[in-house]
């Protein structure tokens, strides 16, 4: 089964494959036709499609009979051909055209890995790690990173979920019990087990000639789709926030700020969304002047380096 970056890479690599089948297909014909001494007039021939054959479809039947029941099913064809078949299974399986770019780095840098990884941080000067937390349904999460800030460097993000705090499961904790914690913990080495955003998507999309890919927003939320565009194709929903644009975090920015990131960026767009209502949730305690001024909104290097 493939993936797909996008329904555009899936038409386009669909329609690649089609042609390649037809070109196997083609080729095909032209060995056996060969081998068994047929010249184009024999493959003329009137007749029905043969249901399920590989040839299905091109007036084989009396060729067939004529031969004393030629066996030209798939299986027989890949007995005989297996070069051709085998390409042809290929293909079906693996990219041959695609509009997002091989190695894109906006989905590189947008990637939520499944499972749980480790995380260690030092506190600064001042005994900070530089994240805020929140406490949604006895989880634990990440509401908050501060610029430049460990948690930062160490690449923890919005809406990670913090599931271990040096060995000891947090599950059920309250956000005083979560930051009294920390607190205390070694300024020299702090220690998180983190499941990356589980309350966050990812949604690939391509731009159209006017450089849009067909949504509304306002405070940072999706409102509107545009009817038969790339957002609305790809299974973007209205009533979610918009927390990264290509891996970079664009929580807490004004719609004003928002615009040009989204002009700038390439064709092949991803976003990182997440309900809105759980978004609120998160950061009802922190304050929008906070996020807008402390918030970390660098691309994250990290991923870059991974990913080239």
């Amino acid at each position: 089964m493939s993936f797909y970056p996008s329904l555009e890479d899936l038409e386009v690599d669909t329609e690649a494959k089609e042609q390649v089948k037809q070109q196997n297909l083609a080729a095909a014909i032209a060995v056996g036709t060969q081998q068994l001494g047929l010249t184009s007039g024999d493959l003329s021939a009137p007749g029905a499609a043969a249901a399920g054959s590989f040839y299905g479809g091109l007036g084989l039947e009396d060729l067939m009979s004529s031969y004393g029941g030629l066996d030209i099913s798939e299986r027989a064809i890949a007995h005989h051909f297996p070069d051709t078949v085998q390409q042809q299974q290929i293909s079906a399986y693996r990219p041959l055209a695609a509009v997002t770019p091989a190695g894109d780095l906006g989905m590189a840098r947008s990637e939520i890995h499944q499972g749980v990884k480790m995380v260690t941080l030092a506190k600064n000067a001042d005994g900070k790690l530089g994240i805020a937390v929140q406490a949604i349904d006895k989880g634990i999460f990440v509401a908050f990173v501060w610029r430049d800030s460990a948690a930062s460097l160490g690449g923890l993000r919005f809406g990670d979920q913090i599931l271990q705090i040096n060995g000891v499961n947090v599950a059920g904790w309250t956000m005083k019990q979560t930051l009294k914690a920390l607190r205390e913990a070694e300024a020299s080495a702090v220690k998180f087990a983190v499941r990356e955003r589980p309350f966050a998507r990812v949604v690939t999309m391509q731009k159209d000639s006017h450089n849009v890919t067909g949504f509304v927003y306002k405070h940072g939320a999706i409102t509107k789709l545009v009817k038969d565009s790339s957002a609305a194709r790809n299974g973007l929903l209205i009533n979610h926030q918009i927390l990264e644009v290509n891996g970079q975090c664009v929580v807490g920015l004004k719609d004003k700020e928002l615009k040009p990131i989204f002009d700038s960026a390439p064709p092949s767009m991803t976003l990182t969304i997440m309900p809105a209502f759980i978004y609120k949730h998160m950061v009802e305690k922190i304050g929008f002047k906070k996020i807008k001024k402390y918030m970390e909104h660098k691309v994250p290097t990290a991923a870059i380096e991974e990913a080239m």
